[in-house]
Order: C-alpha cells, then sequence, then structure tokens
C-alpha cells in the first residue's frame, strides 16, 4: 500500500512555521491536484494550500489551531488508483504511539521531509456555532466569520450564486465596534470574582471569565517583533504640520465626476499619495535605508519607490506595498490602491505583496485621529501619517473661513535624514496638498 505523505512547504521568504487555520478536507474524500486542502496563516499572510498529490485523504497529521515547523507532514493522501477502503486501513496504527508509514511519493521543491509534526497546540475556545456545511462562502469570508464570531449557517447569502459574502458577515455580527469589525460581547453576569493571593504567578487570571489570554503568533507575533527591533534600533523623530487641505478636497471632488476616474475609487490618499512620491523625488534620503553590514555600516539611496501603504485587517496589521509607483499615472495609481485595499480587507495579501518596501503612508484620518508619531517600518526611514480632514476656521487672507484641514506627519530614522531633510519633505507633502497644481510639475 502506497502513502503519500504531504509536508508543510515554506510559502515563501524564508518562513519557518505556519499555523492550520482549517483543513477544506476530511479522511476518505477525494482530491485532485492543486485542490485547495487547507488554509494556513504565516507571519505575513492567509495562504490557501494546494494538494500536491491526487488520490483519497488519509489522515490529517495536525490539528487546526496548531503551529507547524515547515517540512513538518501534515496529512497523508493514498494515489488515486488506491481504493478508499484502503486508505482507511492504510492510515490506521498498527501499535500503540505508531504513525502510518509516509511511501515514496513525489514531494514539490522546497517541501523537505521533516519527521513527527512538531506543534505548539492551544486550547480552542468552545464556542456554539451553527454548522457551515453546505454554505457557499470563499475562505477569506469564512476567515472573517471566526472573527467576528459569526455562524455561517446562521447567515443568508446574499450573493449571485446565493453565496454569503463580506456585507452578509458584517451585517449579521451584532453590536459592532466602531474602529473594528468585530461583536462586542455583554458583561459576564459575575460582578466580582476573588483571585486568592498566593495563586501562581504565571495564571492568576486563567479561571476569570472577564479576562481573555490571546497567543501572540502569525501576523500579530511578527508585527511585534517588527516594530519592537524598529523602535529600539533606529532613532525615530517625529515632525507635523497643520494644512489647508480645501483644494484637495475639490480636485477629489472633480476627479470623482471625471469620466476618466468613473470605474475607480478616488479618495484623498490618492493625493497623499502623489505628493509623498512627489516629496521623495526632491528629498530623496527620505526614501533610503540604513544598512548594518560586515564591512560597515552604509545608506542605501533608492531611486524609485515601492509605496507602502499601512492596513488594519480582521488578522491585524498588513503594510503591502505598490511596486514602482514613482512610474504610475494618477489613474493607474487609484486603481493599485484601490486593488490593495480590496485584497487586505479580503484576506489576500501575498508575502511578496509586504516585502521591499521603502516608504510608507498610515492613513489614521480613518479612524478620527488628527496626528500621530508611527513607528517606520522596518527597511525603511520614514513614514507618513495622515490625519482626517475636517472643516476648522482657517486664517485666508487676513479674514476667517471655513476650511478643509487636516494634519500630516510622520516618523523618519534619524541616523539616515537630518531635520532639515525631514522638515522639507513634510512641508513638500503639505504644499502638493495645499495646491495639488504643484503635481504639474
Amino acid at each position: 500500500m502506497t502513502m503519500q505523505t504531504f509536508h508543510l512547504p515554506d510559502v515563501g521568504e524564508g518562513l519557518t512555521e505556519a499555523e492550520i487555520v482549517s483543513w477544506h478536507v476530511a479522511p476518505g474524500d477525494t482530491v485532485a491536484v492543486d485542490d485547495v486542502i487547507a488554509e494556513i496563516e504565516t507571519a505575513k499572510s492567509l495562504v490557501e494550500l494546494p494538494s500536491p498529490f491526487a488520490g483519497t485523504v488519509g489522515e490529517l497529521l495536525v490539528a487546526e489551531g496548531d503551529t507547524v515547523e515547515v517540512g513538518a507532514p501534515i496529512i497523508t493522501v493514498v494515489p488515486a488508483d488506491e481504493t478508499p477502503a484502503a486508505a482507511r486501513d492504510a492510515h490506521e496504527p498498527t501499535g500503540p504511539g505508531q504513525q502510518p508509514e509516509a511511501g515514496g511519493g513525489s514531494v514539490l521543491v522546497g517541501y523537505g521531509t521533516g519527521g513527527e509534526a512538531k506543534t505548539r497546540r492551544r486550547k480552542k475556545p468552545e464556542k456554539p456555532v451553527a454548522s457551515s456545511v453546505g454554505v457557499i462562502a470563499k475562505p477569506p469570508i469564512r476567515k472573517l466569520a471566526r472573527d467576528l464570531g459569526v455562524a455561517l449557517g446562521e447567515v443568508a447569502g446574499s450573493g449571485p450564486a446565493g453565496e454569503v459574502t463580506r456585507e452578509d458577515v458584517l451585517k449579521h455580527a451584532q453590536q459592532a465596534s466602531v474602529f473594528r469589525n468585530i461583536s462586542t460581547p455583554e458583561w459576564p453576569a459575575v460582578r466580582e470574582k476573588e483571585i486568592p493571593v498566593q495563586a501562581p504567578a504565571a495564571a492568576p487570571v486563567a479561571d476569570d471569565a472577564r479576562v481573555e489570554a490571546i497567543p501572540v503568533k502569525g501576523v500579530r507575533k511578527a508585527t511585534a517583533s517588527a516594530m519592537v527591533g524598529s523602535a529600539y534600533s533606529a532613532p525615530h523623530v517625529s515632525v507635523w504640520t497643520d494644512v489647508d487641505a480645501t483644494r484637495t478636497m475639490e480636485l477629489v471632488k472633480r476627479l470623482k465626476a471625471s469620466p476618466d476616474f468613473a470605474d475607480v475609487k478616488v479618495s484623498p490618499l490618492l493625493i497623499v499619495a502623489r505628493a509623498v512620491l512627489w516629496a521623495a523625488r526632491r528629498t530623496p534620503m527620505i526614501n533610503s535605508a540604513w544598512v548594518d553590514g560586515e564591512d560597515g555600516a552604509k545608506i542605501l539611496v533608492r531611486h524609485y519607490v515601492n509605496l507602502g501603504i499601512a492596513a488594519a485587517t480582521p488578522r491585524g496589521l498588513l503594510v503591502p506595498n505598490i511596486k514602482d509607483a514613482q512610474d504610475l499615472s494618477m489613474r493607474d495609481l487609484a486603481k493599485a490602491l484601490e486593488k490593495l485595499t480590496v485584497t487586505a480587507r479580503d484576506g489576500k495579501t501575498t508575502p511578496a505583496d509586504q516585502q521591499g518596501g521603502t516608504i510608507t503612508i498610515t492613513n489614521i484620518g480613518v479612524f478620527g485621529m488628527d496626528a500621530g508619531t508611527p513607528i517606520i517600518n522596518p527597511g525603511e526611514s520614514a513614514i507618513i501619517a495622515m490625519g482626517a480632514i475636517r472643516q476648522k476656521p482657517w486664517v485666508v487672507d487676513g479674514e476667517v473661513r471655513p476650511r478643509w484641514v487636516t494634519t500630516v506627519s510622520g516618523s523618519f530614522d534619524h541616523r539616515v535624514v537630518d531635520g532639515d531633510a525631514i522638515s522639507r519633505f513634510v512641508a513638500d507633502v503639505a504644499a502638493v496638498l495645499e495646491e495639488p497644481a504643484l503635481l504639474l510639475d
């Protein structure tokens, strides 16, 4: 009896582990080559894992929620010419602690030949949910439903084929938070609970229903590591300035009404992005990076811009970037921003989308914030924060008038850029927002 074993691959960029988020198959199911068998979460992305084999699923060697090292066996498949009955016999252990024997099946490049799966299992919270069997929904929608605590079996699909859409899931989620699409649970019925002071230090709140312990893994783990590394290795300096963005708002209104932009989403972020590209061209050191090497430190000045856009997603903070943004027209940049946003929202951002960024924009204005001191994305020297655009009194030609006002703020690596370059760059971004006609330069 031949048994093919599929080992967890490195899905990109030298990652060492991934979490099995959900299995799309069960023992006895028939699979074809490239059928999606599981959804996994790495430190950077949510990835659908295709099968390299065709046949019948023998055994799932890893449970949902487990974190598995690259190269570890995760599933066995009986070749297509074997019978399902033989598949069940093949993966049934022959003695205490024995595992089914892996056959000589083909292994995809980079999939490794690990032994026993090394996992760190967490106890998954039990919560009553309606069955989602038979519900038509894409993997990102199922992941969103899990994040929101929504039972897909209770959601009526509004898609053309009756599938559950993202909007269906969000509408079903009750008591949505203002800033996050997550449900807000009721306070527990128990008002107070005593905790013995002699309880072990590691678990003083383990039995407190008011406290939830969230494992730090995946995107959150990677983000935390990157932010700590950046904050303590790059000396940050932050600056900000207020700006009259009335003409920017007028331009956005004209572009929305233009036939050339009829099929593209236009927002003030588009003008901010063009402003950053223009300002970076005038102050190239802003688009540089500090690199420590064996032969000493050096500064890499990039003559291209991979423009990062910080995106808050149900999985955490992602920073995909638009490659060679400096070469894009206004319309093409608008299309790229729209694609980036939709891809991040639907959980389709790939590791490649997040690599190679040179400068980042974080739009904190969508959360109602005016300014901030963001942490620089690793490998870059600058991050610009765009605040909310509000109508405020503003002095124009000696008179107080209502104008659309915003704040441009940013953080910079002081090893790479000095105060004059930092100030000049922020002033240039602000100048474009005040007078977008500068982009004609």
